[in-house]
């Protein structure tokens, strides 16, 4: 193990990354307030200022996977449709499986220049949570509260605003709606062989509200989805933690572009369709699960620098009057000033570990904690389904 291994698996640098996010966030959150004037008067303006503050965020977990960690990640897509990547507005079906599956979702993103200006469909507990919270908020990320009744309109009316939208986007759906773990999928196909839905072995049942109604008011917007299905080589489970420790990964992700126009408009026709999206994905994971890669041609996009770029300049603005705090603090002579900063940085630490702790796969929902009750309840036949929630 190299010196700069090492070096990553240190507490001190684990601090000063989780020191320069969460303080250039509220930085950056604070900028956006500040466009709240703008948005009477060029709401066109103020969403593409907000497009740049939202990328200066979520461009640092980027960072922190493809130049921090390493990870590479090879694309297996026809070349026609890599040639549109970027250029359209399109919905992502991702598959929900790792703990880091959001960031390679944004690391999609970013190699393609639209990370920005990406949508997702979140709990609104997430929109009064500071930096990533209150930063969608800003970016009109789609929130809803997880009782359909009650969100049908709030959602209609969110993805309807994004008719408009200034910028290219990508709208990515976890149509999951957790993480897979064997217990959450063995409770998912007890409710499918109840149900006389098609059993998956890779995947839960995608839930089919939140991608209908997402399907139906985007139309004449988005003109593709994406089904991306992602795996680690080496069967491997990455975490979060991990990739803080600067711990190298490989993720292969299967892109196929559809065209939206050939979907289904009928919403228990789209339902239908979406579980034969899911039994096909199961297929692809099967493939890849015997032969070590997906269908397809295979291409490394490039990475782009802003992300570094963006992260170098929060370090250097942020860092430094820190270490000129923390000097003068430990050169005061007071034991009391000693005691309180290490026991800061004690709490910090403690934060931290806790924060990624809730990324694990294990405290991802309570999905299945109910028995299959709430389960059934859920789970309709197609077209009745419950919404699908980005859970990251």
């Amino acid at each position: 193990m190299g010196i700069l291994q090492v070096l990553k698996t240190q507490l001190l640098c684990h601090l000063i990354i989780c020191y320069v996010f969460l303080v250039s966030g509220f930085i950056i959150n604070l900028l956006q307030i500040c466009t709240l004037p703008l948005w009477p008067i060029n709401k066109q303006l103020a969403r593409k200022i907000n497009c740049r503050l939202g990328y200066s965020i979520s461009s640092q977990l980027v960072a922190l996977l493809e130049w921090w960690s390493g990870t590479e990640c090879t694309l297996y897509t026809a070349p026609e449709s890599y040639k549109l990547y970027g250029k359209e507005n399109a919905i992502v079906v991702l598959n929900h499986n790792f703990e880091i599956d959001f960031m390679t979702g944004w690391t999609f993103c970013e190699r393609f220049g639209v990370l920005g200006s990406s949508k997702v469909l979140a709990k609104k507990e997430l929109s009064f949570v500071p930096v990533i919270g209150w930063m969608w908020y800003f970016l009109e990320i789609v929130f809803c509260k997880r009782q359909w009744e009650e969100d049908r309109k709030t959602v209609v009316q969110s993805l309807r605003n994004l008719r408009d939208y200034p910028e290219n986007f990508w709208f990515l759906l976890h149509c999951e709606g957790t993480r897979f773990t064997e217990k959450k999928h063995k409770i998912s196909m007890e409710v499918a062989e109840k149900k006389g839905l098609p059993k998956l072995k890779y995947h839960l049942l995608p839930r089919t509200k939140g991608f209908c109604v997402t399907v139906q008011n985007l139309r004449g917007t988005v003109t593709a989805v994406y089904d991306s299905t992602l795996n680690f080589r080496n069967n491997e489970m990455p975490t979060l933690l991990g990739v803080l420790n600067g711990k190298k990964y490989h993720a292969d992700l299967y892109v196929r572009r559809i065209p939206l126009d050939t979907i289904p408009e009928d919403e228990s026709e789209c339902a239908a369709w979406l579980h034969k999206l899911y039994q096909e994905k199961d297929e692809f994971q099967e493939h890849y699960r015997q032969t070590g890669r997906f269908p397809g041609a295979i291409t490394s996009p490039p990475h782009r620098p802003w992300a570094l770029l963006n992260w170098l300049f929060w370090v250097c603005l942020l860092v430094y009057p820190l270490c000129m705090l923390l000097l003068q603090l430990l050169l005061s002579g007071s034991t009391f000033t000693v005691v309180c900063t290490s026991v800061f940085c004690l709490a910090v630490s403690v934060g931290m570990r806790w924060m990624i702790g809730q990324t694990e796969i294990d405290k991802g929902s309570n999905y299945g904690r109910d028995a299959n009750k709430q389960q059934l309840k859920d789970c309709h036949p197609p077209g009745q389904q419950d919404h699908a929630i980005v859970r990251s």
